[in-house]
Parts: C-alpha cells; structure tokens; sequence
C-alpha cells in the first residue's frame, strides 16, 4: 500500500517535485504519463525521448537531482509537462514514496518503463555481498513495488502499458555476472505470468531484452576488463534498442529481442544445456587477461 501522505513531507523529499512550468504555446494536448525510471541516460532516456515524441507528460526517477534537472531541460523541447522525483530505487521506501507523491499530485501513469538496473563484475565468491543485495533490491525489488502500485491505481481503468527490461541475459546463466543474469531471469519469467493474469484487463506487458548495448551499464559494472567488452565497436546504440522496445510496447507484444545478432544468440542458448550455455557466457565474460 502507499506510504501515509504525512511520511511524503516530513522526510522533505516532496520538494524534490520540479514540474517544469512551460507555456501553453509549447504543451502537448495531452493528459497522459508515462513514468520512467533510469530515465537519465542510456536506454531509459531514449525512451523517455520516444515517450515525449509521442505525446507523453514524463514522470523521470533519479538519484542525482542535478542529472534530473539537466535531463528534463532536454526533454522539455518536445512540448511536453515533465516532473522529476530524486528518489534513490535501491530503498523501498523511496519506491513507495514515489507513488504516493503521484498521488498527492493526481498523476496516474498510464505508462510504465522499468528500466533502472545495475550489475557487478567478478566471481560471485569475490564480489561484495552487500552491492549485490542492493543490485536484486533495485533490479527486482523496485520493479516488482512499481508495477504493483501502478496495476492497482491502473486495473479499474482498464487501459495502460509497462515496459520491463529484461535483457538477453535472462535466458542464460551468467558467469562471472551471475546475480544480474539471475535478476533479469526473474524479470523475464515474472513478466511472461501476470501478462497472462492481465490478458483481459486492458493493460499490456512487454519485456526488452538488449543485448550488450553502447552504455554507461559496463563501466558501472566495473566490466572493462571482460572479454565481452572487446567487442564494444559492434555493441547496439541505445537509440536502436529504445526503438525496438518502444515499439513493441505500443504494439502489446509480449518481448521484443532486440537485434539480429542478440536474437541468434538466445536461439543458441535455448538448443543448448543450461551447462552448455554457462560455458559459453562464461567464456565471453571472463576477463580479458585470462588465458584461454
């Protein structure tokens, strides 16, 4: 459920609201939202692009409210209202703040883009615990409190559109980034089944799955060092995979694997054993400096 309306001021996050206040002349006739999260780069800003382009009022997420106030000067050029909430989605409590917020300010979303998501290099005996639980809280967590709130604010309405990426990751173990694999295999499955609960509700769900994608993700990842980053120069553009998933939302498909090279790869991993496919993803993942 939301957070008591009281909790929303007292923190003083409510400030961090900036609805851009732009003239009649340059506003969209248009009442709709979509919300988005990791909406200040990479493939959750060329969304939002896309979103904005098509009409949308922008809800956007994030951290850094410098970032967001940068982003939303960009994104008001599409004539379009643009409210910007600094919340960090790695604490629950700041995913239903979020909502709760959406309320006072009788913002519905119709459209909802999971995208925030992060990962961590290295074998999972190594890797730090604690980033890890803070990597499942965001990449599943948050996304599974989002779309709760947002189906139930949604499903008497009868109408409205999530967005989850899920990545190619999702249909392979993962070494050497096994937590990530395993959150977006979560995601994937997870989305696949309340599709099916929602089939007759008016609201549709579309898993994304990109595969290695020209971002900030990898450095952030500490991934520089993978063999998989030796490939970089044929790496999808976020503009590309943006538009196959924007696509394939507005469509109702149920997931959208985006690329001819990723679409072989997931063909490739469902002929092969679940061992088969670690092998092979461990050996794209491994580091640089190991030998073959």
């Amino acid at each position: 459920m939301f957070l008591k309306p009281q909790s929303v001021f007292k923190t003083g996050q409510f400030v961090s609201i900036n609805l851009l206040n732009l003239s009649k002349t340059m506003e969209k006739n248009n009442n709709e939202y979509a919300l988005v999260t990791g909406a200040t780069s990479g493939i959750g800003l060329e969304l939002a692009k896309l979103l904005a382009n098509d009409g949308y009022n922008l809800v956007i997420v994030g951290r850094n409210q410098e970032t967001l106030n940068n982003t939303a000067a960009e994104l008001k050029s599409f004539g379009v209202k643009i409210a910007t909430f600094n919340k960090n989605l790695f604490y629950p409590d700041d995913v239903y703040s979020l909502y709760a917020e959406l309320k006072v300010n009788n913002i519905s979303p119709s459209v909802l883009i999971n995208d925030a998501g992060q990962g961590l290099y290295g074998k999972f005996v190594d890797t730090d615990l604690n980033r890890e639980l803070d990597i499942i809280s965001l990449n599943i967590t948050a996304v599974i409190i989002l779309t709760k709130l947002f189906l139930k604010d949604r499903v008497d309405k009868g109408y409205g559109k999530i967005l989850n990426l899920a990545s190619i990751a999702s249909t392979s173990p993962g070494p050497w980034h096994s937590v990530y694999h395993g959150t977006k295999a979560f995601i994937l499955s997870w989305s696949e089944a309340i599709r099916e609960e929602l089939k007759d509700s008016g609201i549709t769900i579309t898993a994304l799955l990109p595969g290695p994608t020209a971002t900030d993700f990898f450095n952030k990842a500490l991934m520089n060092n993978s063999k998989i980053m030796e490939d970089w120069e044929n790496f999808s553009t976020a503009e590309e995979v943006a538009k196959d998933g924007f696509t394939a939302m507005m469509k109702g498909d149920d997931k959208i694997i985006s690329g001819l090279k990723n679409k072989l790869t997931v063909a490739m991993s469902n002929l092969s054993t679940e061992s088969m496919a670690a092998h092979r993803m461990g050996e794209m993942q491994k580091p640089q400096s190991q030998k073959d």
